[in-house]
């Protein structure tokens, strides 16, 4: 089936001045008598796949260190590779076999990661078994470690193409997450890319308007990490204004469905171990990244154990009420994915805990909110900034007299990645408030895209009762004047 005729291709070389500036190594930007669309094998996908394999492979080699001595502490903080994956090969019981979810791990407790992970922590677990039985000798840890970044990889490009698709003139816009510092540094502390992947799977189906897919593929990202459950909120109210309802449903029917399928047998089959996540979540106090947490380290007094989640909840649902307000009044109906960074930024920088890799969550939809590179690069070296500074605070972290960041100027660098995610999040409110501002909007898509790769919601009349008289905004950009010559 014929989408309609393809849109023109953006070319960042030619719109974007940071991407201009960074062209002469490469033979400078596109030029007017360039063959754009001509036949030829390096299509931008592929383009991007290959972007996304070289700064994989560079993550691998920044891991390098710790390979080389174990993941040792404090070694693998002032390396500044760290990951989660090693030590929970034994920590976890997959090293002895243990199944997750059916067996306490040692330690008396059962795996605290959704059910989708877990199966691909298992999955992986069971290749390192078959790759020590091949080859005695090699670290176990090493080698899940190695195996995870293969199996963890796909989720990666996957994330790539379907944001490369979501928006047909533009899918060059991927290459902010092909190339993203955060993913290069982050990408392998724990299996967040499984989600990310997933997530954005879902929102290529949904553009390709087919909701009830969408919702399957976004069930099972809501399987493997809980945040996705957040974006039905603003899908929601987007869904209500446009009157777009029937297609809602059938996209929480599907992710209904998929994440019944992937948990209803561990449900079954040991409930309690099923559970000890969402009860790991709802218990656990402040931590790394949060601003709870860090505002103790300035001597502030702190929230109460017991009315922490309360008050972060509380939080977060203001946000969300702005979000909503935002959502339902704004003069043109919002983009999608726009809305969808703001609510997984609100609930970022008012959880409990903001580990390093959540930006990873983030970052596909900024790329695709806000396509403009100096931006992103700005909120990407405040993300940097604290990675470092997470790292070297835990170097010292209970060491007397260790070399390590103070505990003030950690909190400093807390609130810069918090502060600068709000300053992304800010810029996407004003382009929301004046859509003739907004370059997804304005380049190289046609003139009847409201919302380009909005699905079912593009093209869609505003049909709540104070909309419907409101003149909508003029999204077309202005004809060139006419020459005086």
């Amino acid at each position: 089936m014929s989408d309609g005729p393809q849109p023109d291709i953006v070319l960042p070389t030619r719109e974007d001045p940071v991407v201009r500036a960074s062209t002469p190594l490469i033979g400078g930007a596109v030029g007017r008598f360039a063959a754009i669309g001509a036949a030829t094998w390096w299509t931008p996908v592929r383009v991007l796949i290959l972007m996304g394999a070289l700064a994989w492979m560079l993550g691998g080699v920044l891991d390098l260190s710790c390979m080389s001595n174990s993941w040792a502490s404090p070694d693998n903080y002032e390396a500044l590779c760290y990951s989660d994956i090693p030590p929970l090969y034994g920590g976890r019981g997959f090293a002895d076999g243990y199944l997750p979810y059916f067996e306490l791990a040692p330690g008396g407790r059962y795996l605290e990661y959704p059910v989708l992970t877990g199966v691909f922590m298992q999955i992986a677990a069971w290749i390192t078994g078959i790759v020590i039985a091949i080859v005695p000798g090699v670290a176990p840890a090493l080698t899940f470690f190695v195996v995870n970044a293969i199996l963890l990889f796909p989720f990666f490009l996957l994330a790539i193409v379907a944001s490369a698709r979501i928006v047909r003139a533009r899918p060059w816009d991927a290459a902010m997450i092909a190339l993203a510092p955060t993913i290069i540094l982050a990408g392998l502390i724990n299996w967040d890319l499984i989600p990310v992947g997933l997530t954005m799977g879902a929102i290529l189906l949904w553009a390709r308007r087919m909701p009830a897919w969408a919702g399957v593929v976004l069930g099972l990202a809501i399987a493997a990490k809980f945040f996705p459950v957040i974006l039905l909120g603003p899908w929601l109210l987007l869904c209500l204004r446009a009157g777009r309802m029937r297609d809602f449903g059938k996209l929480i029917l599907g992710a209904a469905a998929a994440w019944l399928v992937v948990n209803l047998p561990f449900m079954i089959g040991n409930l309690e171990g099923w559970r000890h996540f969402y009860e790991f979540s709802s218990t656990r106090g402040m931590d790394w990244g949060s601003v709870w947490y860090a505002i103790t380290l300035w001597g502030v007094p702190g929230v109460p154990a017991d009315m922490l989640n309360a008050v972060a909840m509380g939080t977060f649902l203001v946000l969300c009420l702005g979000i909503a307000v935002l959502i339902l009044f704004a003069p043109q109906r919002p983009r999608l994915i726009p809305m969808l960074f703001l609510v997984v930024a609100a609930f970022a920088v008012t959880n409990k805990v903001y580990s390093p890799q959540f930006v990873i969550w983030l970052v596909p939809l900024a790329a695709l909110a806000r396509p403009k590179w100096r931006d992103f690069l700005i909120w990407q070296a405040a993300e940097v900034s604290y990675f470092i500074a997470i790292w070297w605070y835990l170097a010292g972290y209970g060491i007397e007299d260790a070399k390590g960041m103070t505990p003030q100027w950690y909190a400093f660098f807390t609130f810069v990645h918090v502060v600068a995610t709000v300053w992304y999040a800010g810029l996407i409110v004003r382009d929301a408030l004046q859509p003739e501002d907004d370059i997804v909007r304005q380049d190289g898509v046609p003139a009847d895209e409201d919302d380009p790769g909005g699905g079912c919601l593009d093209g869609a009349p505003d049909v709540l009762p104070w909309l419907k008289d409101r003149p909508s905004v003029n999204l077309a950009p202005e004809p060139a004047p006419a020459s005086s010559a």
